[in-house]
């Protein structure tokens, strides 16, 4: 499956079974809002159990946001090889079980087979890792994957623009989280400095 001419580029969005499938689904909404940019979706057995208990959005309006959407066991579609041209990968929210695989190359799904081309491309790999307290095998395997290139990227809401509703907290993140695919994100919100200060 060829990139659509219409588009420059194809980023894979993959959302797992860990809490957070808000920040997936907002990183649809603003991807979709991009002229430039061919979506592809996958999302984990897990990842649905996930969002269905988290969000009211029925499986055909999650699906509808993206261009392209895949079967986690589908290993053999265009995102599973290297050939396919796309800007990068991002995993929101990832999984322990998905970061375990990710960091050992188990390539037993879709979601750990396009990530695992998207390092071995040298493309952007975007993690969203939710779980606290971290163990040591989290932490082994969150350095494992920044050192093999992917950026592991918890989401931890900023403060600092005071934002008052859930979706302002999780738009920042998700609108971080597309900035680090290398896709800017002209409405995020930018730290304008302290001013003056005392000296």
């Amino acid at each position: 499956m060829p990139l659509s001419p219409q588009f420059k580029q194809a980023v894979t969005v993959a959302i797992t079974g860990a809490s957070g499938a808000l920040y997936g689904l907002k990183i649809l909404d603003l991807l979709q809002q991009r002229q430039d940019t061919e979506v592809h979706l996958v999302v984990s057995p897990s990842g649905w159990l996930t969002i269905h208990s988290e969000c009211d959005l029925t499986r055909e309006e999650i699906e509808a946001k993206a261009h392209v959407v895949h079967a986690p066991k589908a290993v053999g579609n265009c995102i599973a090889s290297g050939s396919y041209p796309s800007a990068g990968m991002v995993i929101a929210p990832c999984s322990m079980h998905t970061l375990a695989s990710v960091a050992m190359g188990f390539s037993d799904n879709l979601i750990a087979r396009a990530a695992d081309v998207t390092l071995k491309e040298r493309r952007r790999l975007v993690l969203l890792p939710r779980e606290t307290p971290l163990n040591l095998a989290h932490l082994r395997n969150m350095t494992s994957v920044t050192e093999m290139g992917g950026i592991i990227m918890p989401p931890v809401p900023a403060l600092y623009h005071r934002p008052a509703t859930i979706d302002e907290l999780v738009t920042d993140t998700a609108q971080h989280a597309i900035e680090l695919l290398g896709l800017q994100q002209a409405e995020r919100k930018q730290w304008p400095g302290l001013g003056k200060q005392p000296e």
